[in-house]
């Protein structure tokens, strides 16, 4: 294996930025991309991570562009893709990780938020794979990393319908992507993060010690996971070890899935 194995190659990581102090799973994504050697362009609704992430990867020599998008408005998708096209010619690798776990039963939850929390965890990645997959098409090449969640394909001992139902669809519009585009030269895989300690989770999850220790010893291991074990798995989707590799929502949780209780 290079450590630079995707010299050369444009990085597209939609949610570069953290929610909060520490490593995001975005910013670690972007971060692992840049040390294989690719160009990323880290993407974020807040104008200043998009940029504080960027610095980081160019102050670690690597090459990186700042762009700013809020991944559920349609105008903001399209821009922000024709600017990377524009800029460094179509993408290699396109990289969702945006999302948000909205909690609450699902007869509290009202119209606003269901359609809300579609929006933000399965229609941006519509959105930015449709503004894409035209690029990629015309290349004949291409990768799509889709962060979901164990909670689609498990519970987790929390109440999320909305994010659950959301990205449940996002594996499922993986494996269509990864299908219906394979013998163009595109994959798609899906990775799957079980207990990830994460500044979201830390702020609405783990603030207190007590649910923080819980959380940590839910998982097999007996610890949560880091954002890092996140963007290894996700660098090894993009790269061309994976070249075979299509169609996959591939759990990173320490084991938890394969644990029935």
């Amino acid at each position: 294996m290079s450590e630079r194995e995707l010299d050369g190659r444009v990085v597209v990581v939609f949610g570069a930025g953290s929610s909060g102090p520490g490593l995001s799973n975005g910013e670690a994504a972007a971060l692992a991309y840049a040390r294989a050697g690719a160009h990323v362009v880290t993407v974020d609704r807040d104008p200043a991570e998009a940029g504080r992430v960027a610095k980081e990867i160019t102050a670690g020599g690597g090459a990186a562009l700042a762009l700013t998008a809020d991944v559920t408005v349609e105008a903001d998708v399209a821009a922000a893709v024709e600017a990377v096209v524009a800029a460094l010619g179509p993408p290699h690798v396109l990289h969702n990780n945006v999302g948000a776990s909205i909690t609450g039963d699902l007869t509290a939850t009202d119209l606003a938020t269901w359609n809300h929390g579609l929006a933000v965890n399965l229609t941006s990645a519509y959105l930015t794979c449709r503004y894409t997959l035209p690029h990629m098409l015309a290349a004949g090449r291409g990768a799509i990393v889709n962060v979901s969640s164990l909670a689609a394909i498990r519970d987790t001992g929390y109440v999320y319908p909305v994010y659950s139902a959301a990205k449940a669809g996002l594996n499922q519009l993986t494996v269509s992507l990864a299908l219906t585009h394979a013998r163009a030269g595109l994959r798609a895989n899906a990775v799957l993060p079980g207990l990830i300690d994460t500044p979201m989770v830390a702020s609405q999850v783990t603030a207190d010690p007590a649910a923080r220790g819980a959380r940590h010893a839910a998982s097999p291991t007996g610890r949560m996971g880091s954002p890092h074990d996140v963007a290894n798995a996700a660098v090894f989707l993009a790269s061309d070890r994976a070249a075979y590799v299509n169609g996959v929502c591939l759990p990173v949780d320490g084991g938890l899935f394969a644990r029935s209780a």
